[in-house]
């Protein structure tokens, strides 16, 4: 692929330039809004689809999947089709999936079209990034990426701020149709602020290495979804998922490193700081969506909150973002990697803090901490991005940034599964250990101040008894979930403090 910068680019005029800025932090903002806006609505989905929670989560996993599988071809399809065509393209076909989730009748349709939607919406973020990246010149980029950082932080705290609002008001459907307007706008913007930039560029695609990425991808996914309902690998299709997996990252691997079409160009596995901000981002896709994941249902589920309040008190994450964007871009001038250390080890103390929380929390429990994490995520993101593009050629941007974001979707759908995992087999292991325990031949449970509070003699009592017994069993699995979440936000931590960061341009 040739650069980016090429004699067009050279002479793109401010004007055209900022234009392209606000596309690309359109874009952003609702590829985030579709990851999350989902969430909101998954118990509205569970009841008019009649399915049960571990189902009704693929609807983000799956988009999440696709997203993943797609990306890694941004960079073929922009020197393909050039910046134009292929914005405008996806925008269309993202379009078209999200009026198709709104009007789907059954589980399989919605999934289908969720999928539709992740792969559509793939090369949104990487070409936005990319593009900015290839356009700007390396003394503005911090600049660049923290206005568009605005979009891809905000966009995944909006999603349930809307979608509990709109599915409050005009039913889950509306979730995922409301964001065709904005499609439709982001096309319009599209076709005046961008060229033909990289058209004709792209050789051959590394169809063995695209191939081979898709299917360790989407084994691996379908090994941690379903694992937990097949009993691990004393199921027969587990172990044929990793054993699929292990081959598939034999395959990519080894056509990268000997293939004469190499999926992704071997030089950017050269460079030390992209190859450890592709780990980094791995670990970031964890942090960024885990947590919006996991509150709505706590909250609706243990605390009763509505959708539209559950939404708002996410919110806080998105002021917490927004208040990173006053210092992230001089904090990073001034040093980058003090930056990402700082925001990282901000998103660890918050992870920490939520796997303390028991289920008496209050609002001011949630809205703190995840002001925390969202100011710790927008200060550690720019500094991440800036530290790992700092020497990569800028005809390798948009092709790095599919990477990059390939493993932040990966990351996301990887941690999410295991999540989840936590969840329902801790809640039930909560549930059993804590059913043996209370029943009245416990001496613990005979003290004279203790027996007023429980009786196992009506059907009442023993139905109140069930329901707190589940409650702390779920309870329970939730501050599993976020204690792994605490744990890879240390491991971010560490890795941060192995980028070079004496060639970063000030």
């Amino acid at each position: 692929m040739t650069s980016a910068l090429s004699k067009e680019d050279q002479t793109v005029v401010p004007s055209r330039r900022w234009l392209l800025l606000i596309n690309v932090q359109i874009v952003t903002l609702m590829y985030g809004m579709a990851i999350t806006s989902a969430t909101i609505v998954l118990p509205h989905i569970q009841g008019a689809l009649s399915v049960n929670q571990d189902q009704a989560s693929w609807t983000m996993t799956l988009f999440l999947v696709g997203s993943a599988i797609t990306m890694p071809i941004t960079g073929w399809l922009a020197g393909r089709l050039g910046w134009r065509r292929l914005m405008v393209g996806t925008l269309i076909g993202f379009t078209l999936s999200s009026i198709a989730c709104g009007t789907a009748t059954n589980l399989e349709t919605l999934l289908l079209a969720r999928t539709a939607q992740g792969v559509f919406g793939a090369p949104l973020m990487p070409l936005g990034q990319g593009m900015l990246l290839a356009t700007f010149p390396k003394r503005l980029h911090a600049v660049a990426l923290m206005l568009w950082g605005i979009g891809g932080t905000m966009g995944p705290v909006l999603g349930p701020i809307l979608g509990g609002v709109v599915g409050e008001t005009l039913g889950w459907r509306w979730t995922f149709i409301f964001l065709a307007p904005i499609s439709t706008i982001s096309i319009i913007i599209a076709i005046f602020a961008l060229g033909d930039q990289e058209r004709g560029t792209s050789g051959k695609l590394g169809w063995l290495g695209f191939l081979s990425l898709a299917v360790a991808i989407g084994s691996a996914q379908l090994l941690l979804d379903r694992g937990h309902r097949l009993d691990w690998f004393e199921s027969f299709e587990i172990s044929a998922e990793l054993f699929i997996c292990l081959v598939a990252v034999l395959f990519f691997v080894s056509s990268t490193i000997f293939s004469k079409n190499p999926l992704f160009d071997r030089t950017m596995f050269k460079n030390w700081n992209f190859i450890i901000g592709l780990f980094t981002m791995l670990l970031m896709g964890a942090l960024s969506f885990t947590p919006i994941t996991l509150f709505p249902m706590l909250l609706q589920d243990l605390r009763g909150y509505p959708d539209a309040t559950a939404g708002i008190l996410l919110s806080a994450r998105g002021f917490g973002n927004l208040a990173s964007f006053f210092i992230v871009v001089q904090f990073t001038k001034f040093n980058a990697k003090l930056a990402l250390i700082t925001g990282m080890a901000l998103q660890m103390w918050a992870g920490w803090e939520m796997s303390n929380l028991n289920i008496n929390l209050t609002e001011f429990d949630v809205l703190w901490t995840n002001f925390v994490q969202g100011f710790g995520f927008g200060l550690a993101y720019t500094p991440m991005t800036v530290l790992a593009f700092a020497t990569l050629s800028s005809r390798l941007t948009v092709q790095g940034s599919a990477c990059f974001n390939m493993m932040r979707n990966f990351g996301s759908s990887l941690f999410l599964s295991l999540s989840i995992l936590i969840l329902l087999r801790s809640s039930a292991e909560n549930y059993a250990g804590l059913s043996q325990i209370i029943n009245p031949m416990n001496p613990l449970l005979q003290d004279p101040q203790i027996t007023p509070y429980w009786n196992t003699q009506s059907e009442s009592a023993i139905l109140k008894i069930t329901e707190e017994i589940t409650q702390q069993s779920l309870m329970g699995g939730y501050l599993n979930a976020f204690q792994l979440y605490t744990a890879v936000a240390l491991a971010a931590v560490l890795l941060s403090f192995i980028y070079r960061s004496n060639n970063i341009i000030k």
